[in-house]
């Protein structure tokens, strides 16, 4: 379910491990979400049933038993099945018709948009015949339109891939031809149950039931409208549990904004049939656990492991819609006046109601509303949305928030001939640190060449190698290539700064030529560096213990999102909802060092996967395993399935130190941590930096906690002192130039003061500007400003209240008269503060605050 995608995947030559298969597979689709709970057909979260073949049985087989399964075992009647063809398929009609025995009159033959699959722009395809179930038979078949979905469903596809598109859009035949099929369980569901829509069926419809309960509704007596609303939720809850239970974590990005999209959804749909709280009387509650409960109920008999991650799916809920509700009410209120706002501005100007992409994006960045729902609501009220300035703004913060991600890319001019002539990498590293190799390829800028001159950074194929390419986490190995000619005579030497895979089960290695030519076909003396791959190795063991310390202390339920095995850290991701406590932190250490001191022989095997699933091994969510797993055990403690490089003892690893613990995303915490040679070097720079504070503080080691926090006490102390001398100074201050204000206006005579007061600090700033308007009294307009420090500028502007009466603002006025020194700031109407940078332009800007007092303070006061 909605595994991430590689493009990598799409070279990886696997030999075909089975001649035909069935699966039933856990879907989720969310581009026409919008359709959920309106049609009788559309959902999120749907399973599909499918029979495949891969080369062995092909269209007369697949069609006999798509009929033979609908007709015979699941009973359903000839004459209420229609089918579907491509227009062009004269084979897939005649075994329809002429061997089935399906009427000409029910056999529809359609296009292309309909009947014909294909993977992409290039690659296999061929054309699809669709089975329909009739639930109005008695309309006959003139005329009949299979698209009607009022009268007729599709409940099964079978796709006969029997061609390969190319480059020119032409079709030549496959060699080995193959069948995709998919039966959709919630449509056949439906049709077996006899009921109007899928989601009556047992499958979806108790869990309705229970959003009725809490909406103190009737599915069956409410309103459409409200039926639609329930639809909804019985639909996303479902897909909601399996994605959490899956190990999808509510985020912002990919898998993570699914599911977060999805939550927020059945939320506000909850409070739109009037859901509060928890829907039993705790107004600060959750609702969503309750339902979810339900829908994990109804899957206990079909996968326990829902059952079993129980406790986290209803925690994660929980937390999710607690968070969401926080920001809901104020958003919907802020989106209830952006969508008034956009209708009256289309009504004064003749023009079609619009939401700004802006506005979309505050709501999205803000309050947490994805667009999506921003959207829905918007198009209830008729207001469409400006997507593209939304795209921009969403690209925008892209740009400033994106990470650097690593991306493995093997350039050359024909990838697909480079596949076939060049074979699968025969790794050795598990065994050794150095062998003889052959070198099949070299890579120059993407290119391939015959040979690379010193001084060129070149990518270098061979047929056989030691060295470790980066997978699972744990990085390329370093180390040198030594081509060698007659008696041990050294022709290249080549330093190996990486190490990545490609096209499957490539070795692409990275390096510069260091002396001499390297040419193809040469043989080399490959050689890891032993000192970074036992660093490598140690972090990776390291790993595995932090993944049973965790599971061990914080519960079996955390599961692994990410992680790094690095020469000097690892790095571990890992699916919580909260940051760790310091004693679970050191329970942690402790356990992983404790397994360390028992000098446990590590056991590896390679098995079938399902034996290592059987035996306990915990497998990646999301990758992608081979019929033979390789496993890695220490005996008590862990067992995982891991293709990379591990110490042979655990003593090897020396010593394990946490260095942090934080959230990188919602649900997702990360640690770091250093084992082993970096464990050492860890702790020799944390000694060096302690005992040179304690020189500097002249205290014992022990001691250094309780003299800092005197030192700090002492420091808080001094700058209070400091500031409460500089708010005095600044009040001397104010007391001498309060008598250089002067009076402005004829009817209302308003005193005006405009001052610099040299470097005086921001805070004391403010307390003399309170002290003169209370002095001058009302009426009264006070404008300071100060030069605090290098490139600073403070300035303030208070106002009294009849000042304010005559419509000058502070916060206005300010804003401008700091612009002049580089910088901005607003306030109150009666009270403003701002900053610059610019302290050579601050007499300009103080001239000007007088000046503009004076004319618009003379305009309105005479």
């Amino acid at each position: 379910m909605l595994y991430p995608f590689n493009q990598r995947d799409l070279f990886v030559k696997v030999p075909r491990q089975v001649p035909c298969a069935t699966t039933a597979q856990r879907c989720i689709r969310t581009n026409d979400v919008e359709n959920v709970g309106r049609t009788a057909r559309h959902h999120t979260f749907f399973e599909m049933l499918g029979n495949f073949s891969f080369g062995d049985y092909f269209k007369k087989e697949a069609i006999r038993w798509a009929w033979e399964l609908s007709t015979v075992e699941y009973g359903l009647p000839a004459d209420r099945l229609w089918v579907s063809v491509y227009e062009d398929d004269d084979e897939a009609f005649a075994i329809w018709h002429d061997e089935v025995g399906v009427p000409v009159e029910h056999i529809k033959r359609m296009g292309e948009d309909d009947n014909f699959w294909t993977s992409g722009v290039t690659g296999p395809c061929g054309p699809c015949s669709e089975l329909y179930y009739d639930f109005l038979p008695e309309r006959g078949h003139a005329d009949a339109d299979l698209g009607d979905d009022a009268r007729f469903i599709e409940f099964y596809n079978l796709v006969f891939m029997q061609y390969n598109k190319k480059d020119d859009g032409s079709l030549e035949p496959l060699k080995q031809k193959n069948i995709d099929t998919g039966l959709g369980l919630e449509r056949m569901a439906r049709i077996l149950q006899k009921v109007p829509n899928n989601y009556e069926t047992d499958l979806i419809y108790p869990i309705i039931e229970k959003a009725s309960e809490l909406a103190n509704v009737s599915y069956q007596h409410t309103d459409n409208r409200s039926k639609m609303h329930l639809k909804i939720i019985g639909d996303h809850l479902r897909a909601i549990v399996y994605l959490i239970s899956d190990g999808v974590v509510p985020s912002n990005i990919g898998r993570g904004y699914v599911v977060r999209r999805l939550i927020r959804r059945a939320v506000r749909t909850g409070r739109l049939l009037g859901i509060k709280g928890d829907g039993r009387g705790n107004t600060d509650g959750a609702f969503l656990p309750s339902i979810a409960e339900k829908v994990i109920e109804l899957s206990t008999d079909v996968d326990v492991d829902v059952k079993d991650r129980a406790p986290r799916i209803l925690e994660e809920l929980k937390r999710e819609e607690l968070r969401f509700v926080q920001t809901l009410e104020r958003g919907e209120k802020l989106l209830d006046q952006m969508l008034a706002d956009a209708l009256l501005s289309a009504e004064q100007n003749k023009t079609v109601p619009c939401l700004s992409g802006k506005d979309a994006f505050l709501l999205y960045d803000t309050f947490g509303f994805p667009v999506e729902i921003t959207t829905e609501v918007a198009e209830e009220q008729g207001v469409s949305i400006d997507m593209s300035s939304f795209d921009i703004e969403m690209e925008n913060q892209r740009r400033q928030s994106q990470a650097a991600h690593n991306v493995v890319k093997l350039e050359v001019g024909d990838s697909g001939d480079l596949a076939e002539d060049v074979p699968d990498t025969e790794f050795l590293g598990y065994e050794t640190l150095s062998a003889r190799a052959v070198v099949e390829s070299l890579l120059l800028n993407g290119k391939s060449v015959i040979q690379v001159s010193e001084g060129s950074d070149v990518e270098i194929l061979l047929n056989k190698t030691p060295f470790y390419a980066e997978s699972g986490g744990q990085i390329g190995d370093n180390g040198f290539l030594y081509a060698t000619k007659g008696e041990n005579q050294q022709t290249a030497i080549v330093e190996i700064k990486d190490v990545q895979k490609s096209l499957g089960n490539i070795f692409v290695h990275k390096g510069t030529i260091k002396e001499g030519v390297l040419e193809v076909g040469k043989e080399v003396e490959a050689a890891v560096d032993a000192r970074l791959r036992q660093r490598a190795k140690v972090h990776h063991t390291a790993t595995h213990l932090l993944q049973a310390a965790l599971k061990k202390v914080i519960g079996q339920e955390t599961s692994q999102a990410g992680s790094l095995v690095a020469f000097d850290r690892l790095r571990f991701d890992f699916n919580f909802h909260r940051p760790l406590l310091d004693s679970e932190l050191v329970e942690i250490e402790e356990l992983i060092n404790r397994w360390i001191g028992d000098s446990t022989l590590l056991q590896t095997k390679v098995m079938p996967l399902d034996d290592a699933k059987r035996a306990g091994a915990i497998a990646m969510f999301g990758e992608k395993y081979g019929e033979e797993v390789r496993v890695v055990e220490v005996p008590g403690v862990s067992m995982e399935l891991c293709g990379g490089t591990h110490v042979s003892n655990t003593s090897e690893i020396r010593g394990f130190k946490i260095i942090s613990e934080q959230g990188i995303a919602s649900g997702v915490r990360r640690i770091e941590a250093v084992a082993g040679e970096a464990f050492i070097e860890y702790v020799n720079a944390r000694d060096y930096h302690l005992r040179h504070l304690c020189s500097t503080l002249k205290v014992k080691a022990e001691d250094v906690t309780s003299r800092v926090e005197n030192l700090l006490e002492e420091l808080r102390t001094t700058r209070n002192e400091l500031s409460s001398l500089r708010e005095k100074a600044a009040l001397f201050k104010a007391s001498i130039v309060a008598n250089k204000a002067f009076p402005v206006g004829t009817l209302k005579e308003i005193r005006v003061l405009v001052e610099f007061m040299d470097d005086t600090d921001a805070d004391s700033l403010k307390s003399a500007a309170e002290y003169l308007v209370d002095t001058l009294q009302d009426p009264a307009a006070v404008v300071l400003g100060s030069c605090p420090g290098e490139g600073k500028v403070s300035l303030v502007a208070a106002f009294t209240p009849a000042v304010v009466d005559l419509g000058i603002q502070a916060g206005k006025f300010i804003g401008p008269i700091a612009k002049l020194c580089g910088g901005g700031g607003g306030g109150r109407p009666n009270f403003a503060q701002a900053g610059g940078k610019k302290p050579e332009n601050l007499s300009t800007a103080l001239e000007k605050a007088r000046s503009e007092l004076i004319a618009v303070l003379s305009k309105k006061a005479s």
